[in-house]
C-alpha cells in the first residue's frame, strides 16, 4: 500500500541493527526533518541540470515532486525514491539545441524517450529483469554511461570553461575539498555548496576587480560584462507559477535522446537492487514497475516544459546513513519542492549563475558520469582481451566524445553521443553473433595477438 505507514519502534529512531522500512515512518516531525533533509540532497543536481539544458530550474524542482509522487503511487510505495532531474539527456539536449532546437523541441523530445522508457519497464515487468542483461549487458550500459557523460566534455572546453577559466578552477577545486575533506551530509552537497561558493566568488570580484572581458553566451561573442547579474531576480515576483510550454515533436530530436533510455534502464535497475540489498528485500519484482514510473514521470514533467527524471542515488545515500528508508518522508520531500516551485524569485537567483562556475561544476559532474560506466565494467569483470566487447566501445566512446557527425541526409544527422549508442549497441551484439558463428580459431585472424583465448579455440 501506498499509505498507512506504521509507526517504528518508539517513533524516535531505528533500533540497533534494525531499519525503518519503507511501510514505516517515525513520528511527523522527524519524518518532515527526514523529508526536509531529501530536499537537499537532491537539490543541488536537480538545479544545476536544467540550468545546464536551458531549461526552467524552478519548474524542474516543482516537477520533481510531482513526478516523485507519481513514482511512489505507481510502485506502491515499494521502492523509497525521489526523482530529481537526469543528467543522462545532458548531451542529446546539447546536441538539439546546437541543430537549432528549442526548449519546446528539447522538452518533446525527451517526453518521447520517457514514453519509450515506459514501455521498455513494462516489458521487463512481464518478461523478467533477465531480459534486462540479455540485451543490455554490462559492456554496453557501462559504454553508454561513459559515453554520455564523457561526450560533454567539449561542452565545458567550448562554452562554460571560457566565461571565466580563474573561477572556474577555483570552483573545481573547493569542490574537490569539501568532496573529500568533509564526511557524510557536507561531502555529499558538495556540488551545491561549490555553485554557491562559485556564485559568491563571482559576485566579489565585480565588485574588487570590475567587468570581465571574455565569452558572452547570450551574444556568442567575446565583451566586457559584469559576471554575476541580478537584474532578473529583482524583477521577478516572490510567488507564482513557473513559466511552462507545451512539447514539439521532430523526428530528428527524438532520436538523439532515445539512447539515454538505456542509461536510465541501467540506473534505474542498479538504484532498485540497492535499495533492495539495504532494506533485506527481494525487489527485483518492482523493477520493471519502477522502470515505467521512472518513464512516466518523465513524461509528465516534460509535457509542460519540466525536466527529464530519474531516481536519485543522492537520496539512496541519505537512506543509507540514517537506515530510514520510510516513503512518508519522500511524500514530506515532494510536497517541500513542490513549495520550492511556486517561488520565482529563487528560480531566478539560480538561473544567474555565472557560466565559470558552471563550468568548474560541470567538468567534475560529467567526468564522474563517465566514471561510473567504468564502474560498470569493474564491477562486472567486463573482458576487453576480447574484441567483441573492446571494438565497438572503443569506436563508440571516441565517435561521443569528438563528437563526430554522420550525416545520413541533410536534414538528419546522427552525431556524438547518439551515434556512439548505436555503434556500441549493434557492434556488440552483431560481433557477438559472428564470434558464436566463427569456424576457425581467433587466433588464427589476429595472429595470436588481442582477444586469443586457447579455451575457447576450435579444433581443426
Amino acid at each position: 500500500m501506498a499509505f498507512g505507514w506504521k509507526v517504528h519502534g518508539d517513533g524516535r529512531s531505528p533500533a540497533p541493527g534494525e531499519v525503518v522500512k519503507p511501510g514505516e515512518r517515525l513520528s511527523w516531525p522527524r519524518t518532515a526533518g527526514l523529508g526536509a533533509q531529501h530536499v537537499v540532497a537532491m537539490f543541488g543536481a536537480t538545479f544545476v541540470f536544467p540550468i545546464v539544458m536551458g531549461l526552467d530550474p524552478n519548474l524542474a524542482v516543482m516537477m520533481s515532486g510531482v513526478a516523485t509522487i507519481v513514482f511512489l503511487l505507481i510502485v506502491q510505495g515499494k521502492v523509497p525514491s525521489y526523482l530529481g532531474t537526469s543528467a543522462s539527456f545532458v548531451g542529446a539536449v546539447i546536441a538539439i539545441r546546437a541543430a537549432g532546437g528549442t526548449s519546446a523541441t528539447v522538452t518533446g523530445a525527451i517526453l518521447v524517450a520517457g514514453l519509450v522508457l515506459a514501455l521498455a519497464g513494462v516489458a521487463i515487468h512481464f518478461l523478467g529483469v533477465r531480459v534486462i542483461h540479455k540485451i543490455f549487458p554490462p559492456v554496453v550500459t557501462g559504454a553508454v554511461v561513459m559515453l554520455i557523460g564523457f561526450g560533454l566534455a567539449f561542452v565545458v572546453a567550448e562554452t562554460y570553461w571560457p566565461q571565466d577559466h580563474w573561477v572556474a578552477l577555483a570552483t573545481m577545486c573547493f569542490v574537490f575539498v569539501v568532496m573529500v575533506a568533509f564526511r557524510g551530509f557536507i561531502g555529499r552537497i558538495a556540488i551545491l555548496l561549490g555553485l554557491v561558493f562559485g556564485f559568491a566568488l563571482s559576485w566579489v570580484l565585480d565588485k574588487a576587480a570590475g567587468q570581465i572581458t571574455a565569452l558572452d553566451p547570450t551574444a556568442m561573442k567575446v565583451t566586457t560584462h559584469d559576471r554575476v547579474s541580478f537584474d532578473s531576480v529583482s524583477s521577478a515576483p516572490w510567488f507564482g507559477f513557473p513559466d511552462t510550454h507545451a512539447p514539439d515533436f521532430k523526428m530528428s530530436a527524438i532520436l538523439l535522446a532515445l539512447p539515454a533510455v538505456i542509461a536510465l534502464i541501467a540506473e534505474n535497475t542498479g538504484h532498485v537492487k540497492a535499495v533492495g540489498e539495504m532494506t533485506r528485500s527481494d525487489l527485483d519484482p518492482v523493477i520493471g514497475r519502477a522502470i515505467f514510473a521512472d518513464g512516466i514521470g518523465t513524461a509528465v514533467t516534460t509535457s509542460v516544459g519540466g525536466s527529464p527524471t530519474t531516481t536519485y542515488a543522492e537520496n539512496i545515500g541519505v537512506m543509507a546513513a540514517t537506515r530510514v528508508y520510510s516513503t512518508a518522508a519522500y511524500y514530506v520531500a515532494a510536497i517541500v519542492a513542490i513549495g520550492f516551485g511556486l517561488v520565482p524569485k529563487f528560480g531566478a537567483l539560480v538561473a544567474a549563475t555565472p557560466g565559470g562556475v558552471l563550468g568548474g561544476i560541470t567538468v567534475i559532474l560529467y567526468g564522474m558520469i563517465g566514471l561510473l560506466g567504468a564502474k560498470i565494467w569493474i564491477e562486472n569483470r567486463v573482458d576487453f582481451s576480447d574484441p567483441v566487447n573492446m571494438a565497438p566501445v572503443a569506436a563508440g566512446v571516441i565517435l561521443a566524445i569528438g563528437p563526430v557527425d554522420h550525416e545520413i541526409t541533410e536534414d538528419f544527422v546522427l552525431s556524438g553521443i547518439a551515434l556512439g549508442t548505436i555503434v556500441v549497441l549493434v557492434g556488440h551484439h552483431a560481433l557477438r553473433a559472428i564470434a558464436a558463428n566463427r569456424t576457425r580459431p581467433l587466433a588464427e585472424a589476429t595472429g595470436g595477438e588481442i582477444g586469443y583465448d586457447r579455451k575457447a579455440e576450435t579444433p581443426e
